[in-house]
């Protein structure tokens, strides 16, 4: 899927993780929650999704993620519910 800068959420990748995505910095997914960008990434770039989640698709110990500056437990039912909207 193609999003345009516009109406995308932006994922920043940690440079110890950009060679499991061609060396991209951000990945653009579409606005949802949390659950569903790691959704988008698990279809568009395995090799990095497998560096996030575990074999029970749940977010590894020791990864932890942000939406902006607000740390989100993805690790529980309400921080993969957590929304993400265009600009964040």
């Amino acid at each position: 899927m193609t999003i345009s800068d516009s109406k995308a959420v932006k994922v920043q990748i940690p440079g110890m993780l950009r060679d499991y995505c061609h060396d991209n910095s951000v990945i653009a997914v579409a606005p949802g929650t949390v659950g569903s960008a790691l959704n988008q990434l698990k279809q568009e770039h395995s090799a990095l999704y497998v560096s996030i989640c575990d074999e029970t698709d749940t977010v590894r110990q020791h990864v932890n993620v942000f939406v902006n500056a607000d740390y989100v437990p993805a690790r529980t039912t309400a921080g993969l519910q957590r929304a993400v909207a265009i600009g964040d």
